[in-house]
């Protein structure tokens, strides 16, 4: 099931260092990825489903390039990738072979995928640019999948950066890397993290007005009635 615009519109708003602090505070700290850094500065954060891809090391009988038209390969699986999901490929954090180029990333785009995420890299760094699909990758090389990997699935559990994924868990990534929420804490997270991004900006305007540190950030008893006294203020301030 697609996300819905209020949890897209909220988590959009929400940076992954608040969700990686809502996420410790339940007990989850393998959840970002490992590797998975924005390919150019300045895009946009992405967030959507997992439809997971995956790679296990090359085996020269079934890494060759006849293997790019097998049924069971990265283009038969974008072409089952629903639109607003997010791409997330497991490489094993290989680096020395992308996973693909600007032809994939081009049919990506076109398939209104919110993105690509992997812990390998890409090849055809130029053209993959040009498709403006935003992208977190651990680098660029220049030979292709099969020189090192061998795709096998899609839509199974895997694991990228070190971290479990699977399908239909829900990823965030921004300038700070990319982190999974399990879809089972989806609701959950997407209250707090609001809440704690809300705080966080409080706090921001009361160090800018000399506030110490001790005392606020983490808050007091009497920080925390402060902060919903100023709550309380902007509420009747909106009314």
């Amino acid at each position: 099931m697609p996300l819905n615009k209020n949890t897209i519109e909220i988590l959009s708003g929400v940076t992954t260092a608040t969700l990686t602090t809502v996420l410790l505070k339940k007990g989850l700290r393998n959840i970002w990825l490992r590797g998975a850094m924005p390919i150019r500065p300045g895009q946009p954060r992405i967030v959507g489903h997992a439809f997971t891809l995956r790679f296990v090391p090359a085996r020269e009988d079934l890494a060759t390039p006849a293997s790019w038209a097998s049924p069971t390969s990265t283009r038969a699986a974008i072409e089952a990738m629903p639109p607003g999901a997010i791409a997330v490929v497991d490489a094993m954090g290989v680096t020395d072979a992308g996973i693909w180029g600007d032809i994939l990333c081009e049919r990506l785009k076109f398939r209104r995928a919110a993105g690509l995420i992997t812990d390998g890299v890409l090849r055809d760094l130029a053209g993959v640019l040009r498709t403006g699909l935003p992208t977190w990758c651990a680098g660029v090389a220049a030979p292709p999948s099969v020189a090192g990997l061998t795709f096998v699935a899609w839509q199974q559990p895997i694991a990228c950066g070190g971290v479990a994924i699977f399908p239909d868990d829900i990823l965030v990534a921004d300038d700070d890397g990319a982190v999974v929420i399990p879809a089972a804490l989806l609701d959950e997270v997407v209250a707090e993290a609001a809440e704690q991004e809300e705080f966080e900006a409080w706090v921001v305007c009361e160090v800018q007005a000399g506030t110490a540190l001790p005392g606020l950030y983490p808050p007091s008893a009497e920080t925390k009635a402060r902060y919903q006294a100023y709550r309380t203020s902007q509420s009747k301030a909106v009314v």
